[in-house]
């Protein structure tokens, strides 16, 4: 068992790693009450060379605070941010389910996503989506909160079929400290808005246009901007002519091209107004599959991954020595890390 393992930061024990990428490690965790009630979390330690900066510290205290007042089935809540020993420790619930990332990779050969199951995570993430940009203050003030990092590694999907966006509030402490530092832009970059790339004013339409990259890559069964070369997809994401995804499709649908490509206007004033708005659009055009149906499609595809998960939890729970599964542990971590890799791009 690692050195991690039994751990406690304030009133959470720390359990086994289930993820790492190039920002943080995801272990499974535990609520410990005083009178023995638990509960299992998912705690995400960030690396520590991200807690020498009292600044970053600060900042991303706060933008967690933010984020903890988003509430809607389509978000992973976010319960808590510990600093201890020098550390950062962001407390979310635990979501039994993968990363869409990851449901990509385990999709047969040949197969992809059917059209309504891929509008259904779509539907789900712009409604989580919406839901953060229309969070308001204890004051009923709005927060203008703003994901900043829509990707397939931040969209959940688990037997529940219910689409989850997590990690709100994160990419832009990280994005002030990169700026701030380097002036530099990090993130997934092939989901980026051109207004990210060209460091302008960021609304809830930049979540729109990477939510609709992650939506054209569902339909169409392949990436949008997809070049080894960092500047190559830098490009493509400001001047590349995007085809519609019915290109790509068996049936070809002109309305869902209409919404899909309006979700790719680069000048942001063209584009969907709110994440809602293309929510609606979608629903109207293509009736979005049930949860259950959702989450017959990713246990079918996942169903290994799933039970894996599921017995690592099952033995955090009960105080087994999951031994059995260190090399499925590694072989996740090594994924995710490479899916997760950050791509820094000089904006001056």
């Amino acid at each position: 068992m690692s050195a991690d393992a039994d751990r406690v930061i304030g009133r959470y024990a720390i359990g086994r790693k289930i993820a790492s990428g190039g920002m943080a490690t995801v272990h499974a965790g535990r609520v410990v009450g005083s009178i023995g009630f638990q509960r299992t979390v998912a705690i995400k330690r960030l690396h520590e060379r991200f807690a020498c900066d009292p600044k970053f510290v600060s900042m991303f205290v706060d933008e967690a605070r933010l984020a903890a007042r988003v509430r809607h089935p389509n978000v992973v809540p976010t319960l808590d941010v510990v600093v201890d020993s020098g550390e950062i420790f962001v407390i979310l619930e635990y979501v039994h389910g993968e990363p869409l990332s990851r449901l990509v990779k385990v999709l047969p050969p040949n197969q992809r996503f059917p059209v309504r199951i891929a509008s259904a995570i779509a539907f789900g993430t712009l409604m989580g989506l919406h839901a953060a940009h229309d969070a308001r203050n204890e004051r009923g003030e709005p927060l203008r909160i703003v994901h900043r990092d829509v990707s397939p590694q931040n969209i959940v999907v688990g037997p529940d079929g219910v689409p989850r966006v997590l990690d709100f509030g994160i990419a832009k402490a990280f994005g002030r400290l990169r700026t701030t530092e380097e002036k530099e832009v990090k993130g997934k970059l092939a989901y980026l808005s051109p207004e990210q790339l060209a460091g302008d004013l960021l609304d809830q339409r930049t979540d729109v246009w990477s939510a609709t990259v992650v939506l054209w890559e569902l339909l169409a069964g392949k990436k949008l901007f997809s070049h080894d070369d960092a500047g190559a997809v830098l490009h493509s994401i400001m001047h590349k002519e995007i085809e519609p995804p019915s290109h790509f499709m068996a049936e070809p649908s002109t309305q869902l091209d209409a919404i899909v490509m309006r979700g790719l206007a680069r000048k942001p004033a063209n584009r969907w107004p709110t994440a809602r708005a293309m929510a609606l659009a979608l629903e109207d055009c293509i009736a979005p599959a049930t949860p259950p149906h959702v989450g017959a499609f990713v246990e079918r595809i996942a169903h290994k991954e799933l039970a894996e998960r599921a017995q690592l939890i099952a033995a955090m729970e009960s105080g087994a020595e999951p031994i059995a599964l260190d090399d499925v542990l590694r072989e996740i971590s090594a994924s995710d890390e490479q899916t997760e890799k950050d791509i820094p791009v000089r904006t001056d």
